[in-house]
């Protein structure tokens, strides 16, 4: 057997798997280029070598149900962990070897004939999505280690195979198979005490950190609309843990807003079935093949199952906020002229402007439509939501006017701003916290109490957004990390930094430059952090997080609040 500093490693291993030790894996750069071939024996053992490898899911029933696997007690690295349906590692050969996305596509075929002993010929009927890659390393143990840029994959069975799908596992690879509905996932990869189920079956169960990555990260809010929208570059992990159970702040968060928002968006699509020209449906219905959490949507709910009493009628509601929330987008994308949304083309590139704008007027009609003709909404009650989102509206389009003047003034106050936002960003989720909480016979001073939570937590987010701009990485943003101080927007910080005159000359030259060098740029950052105007843009986003929790503080405890806590708090881990 191979021998390595005098150790023979594999001679105490399984003799099928050992052999597979001697194939050759890809070696990749943390961009994922190729940058050579080792043995899979190198790539895993001791330091490791960054590798590029494949993380397959399997879905059926239209994404509720994803097929997972145990690994087999004989394999030489995380034998006997729970993982989804197929891991393994394109190889060094051709088909394999040269395109990137269609070598690990091929090599997933190959790995489920070999592994879960599904025929060729029904996987030639499965259609393979590539929705993005990330980069982690986990040890486990003084010999053994993961370093992989993984690539996911998702498919999801035709209607023809749901019941003749033929699953055989090879015993040397795989000890089980499940099909687990995605709650039954969410229970699994939580490492928390079960939701979904009477007894934790995964208490004394390890689960692969690779399958909590990447559910948490591409995967907890988009199934069951399946594929995702794919993602761009490499997202980076680092090095994780594998005794680490929790996946992120904000997953309880994250798995209420799930499981409510195929409710939300049903009503969405049956709302805007109402207009039967077909240029027009097609122009109202674009923005939402795009995706998105879905946030503003759930959270009417989200808040009345905390104050009272929730019905169907909070999904009307909130299907009428997430509607007119995206008439506000179609038209902010003419009057900005910005060309992508959410990954898509904007609706007046896809279409034309006319098309935007009547697509845009309709939605905001049959918005307010769907709450006059639901019958879940009284008559008391509906005077109140619609005047609540009218005013909405008007608020969102003062600020976005605000804002829009903003650039042709000289001088702008924090006041101006903090209005502004007040208005722009603030009054939505101000209205969607009001509303739900009124809609589920909530009195007026909780429903008073949870319009100032979602004006301070509309607040934080904004400035947060801001910081973001400013303090993440380019790739992370999916546009250049400040981008906000080169176009000359009036954020909190820039007004700050803009107090501070000449002694902030390099972000004075670049601030609305239009454009400016990476070298520059990174020198304007760092004069604003020397004179503290993050830190101070900081401080306020904490000011309004306390002010936030300080109205949830009056609420009687439950699951329920608990998760209005952890969406207050996780609008802080955005910019820790």
């Amino acid at each position: 057997m191979t021998e390595q500093g005098g150790t023979k490693i594999l001679d105490e291993h399984d003799l099928s798997q050992a052999d597979m030790m001697q194939e050759r894996c890809i070696l990749v750069d943390s961009s994922d280029n190729r940058i050579g071939s080792e043995t899979k024996l190198k790539c895993h053992y001791g330091d490791g070598l960054l590798h590029r490898a494949f993380s397959v899911l399997l879905f059926k029933g239209g994404g509720q149900y994803l097929l997972v696997q145990k690994r087999s007690a004989e394999k030489i690295t995380f034998p006997s962990v729970w993982a989804n349906t197929c891991c393994s590692h394109p190889l060094d050969i051709p088909g394999e070897n040269e395109d990137a996305v269609s070598g690990v596509i091929n090599a997933a075929k190959r790995k489920l004939h070999q592994e879960l002993g599904i025929p060729r010929q029904q996987l030639d009927l499965i259609d393979f999505e590539h929705i993005g890659r990330f980069q982690y390393e986990c040890r486990w143990d003084e010999n053994w280690v993961e370093n992989e840029v993984d690539h996911v994959i998702v498919a999801q069975l035709p209607e023809e195979l749901e019941d003749d799908l033929h699953v055989e596992p090879n015993p040397n690879e795989i000890s089980e198979t499940r099909w687990l509905h995605i709650t039954e996932v969410w229970d699994m990869v939580s490492g928390e005490e079960p939701i979904h189920s009477d007894t934790d079956i995964w208490k004394d169960e390890v689960v692969a950190p690779w399958f909590k990555l990447l559910w948490k990260e591409f995967l907890l809010l988009q199934v069951p609309e399946l594929p995702p929208a794919p993602r761009e570059g490499v997202v980076s992990f680092g090095e994780v843990d594998m005794d680490s159970n929790s996946l992120v702040p904000g997953q309880n968060l994250m798995r209420a807003i799930a499981l409510h928002r195929n409710r939300v968006e049903g009503v969405i699509l049956q709302s805007l079935s109402k207009m039967k020209q077909e240029r027009l449906h097609g122009a109202m219905t674009h923005l939402f093949t795009g995706g998105g959490k879905r946030l503003r949507a759930t959270l009417p709910y989200l808040v009345g199952e905390a104050v009272g009493e929730v019905h169907d009628g909070h999904y009307t509601l909130g299907a009428c906020i997430e509607i007119i929330h995206n008439f506000t987008l179609v038209h902010d994308d003419i009057m900005d002229q910005d060309p992508i949304r959410r990954g898509l083309e904007a609706v007046h590139v896809a279409y034309d402007d006319a098309t935007a704008i009547n697509a845009g007027d309709a939605m905001l009609a049959v918005g307010f439509e769907i709450l006059a003709e639901s019958p879940h909404i009284e008559n008391e009650n509906l005077a109140f939501l619609v005047r609540s989102i009218g005013e909405m509206v008007r608020k969102v389009a003062e600020g976005q006017m605000v804002d829009m003047e903003f650039e042709n003034r000289e001088d702008v106050s924090e006041a101006d701003y903090i209005s502004m936002i007040k208005g722009k960003t603030s009054a939505m989720f101000e209205t969607c916290a009001m509303t739900g909480a009124k809609l589920a016979g909530a009195d007026d001073a909780t429903v008073n109490n949870m319009a100032e939570w979602g004006l301070n937590l509309g607040l934080c987010f904004q400035i947060m957004d801001d910081l973001i701009d400013i303090t993440g990485d380019t790739e992370t943003l999916g546009k250049p990390a400040g981008s906000d101080v080169v176009q000359g927007k009036r954020t909190l910080i820039a007004i700050r930094a803009l107090e501070c005159g000449s002694e902030l000359p390099m972000f004075t030259k670049v601030f609305g430059a239009g454009e400016c060098s990476d070298e520059d740029l990174a020198q304007a950052v760092s004069e604003l952090e020397s004179s503290g105007s993050i830190d101070y843009a900081k401080q306020r986003a904490m000011n309004y997080h306390s002010l936030a929790h300080s109205c949830l503080d009056v609420l009687n405890d439950s699951p329920a609040l608990s998760i209005l806590r952890e969406l207050t708090d996780f609008q802080l881990t955005r910019i820790n």
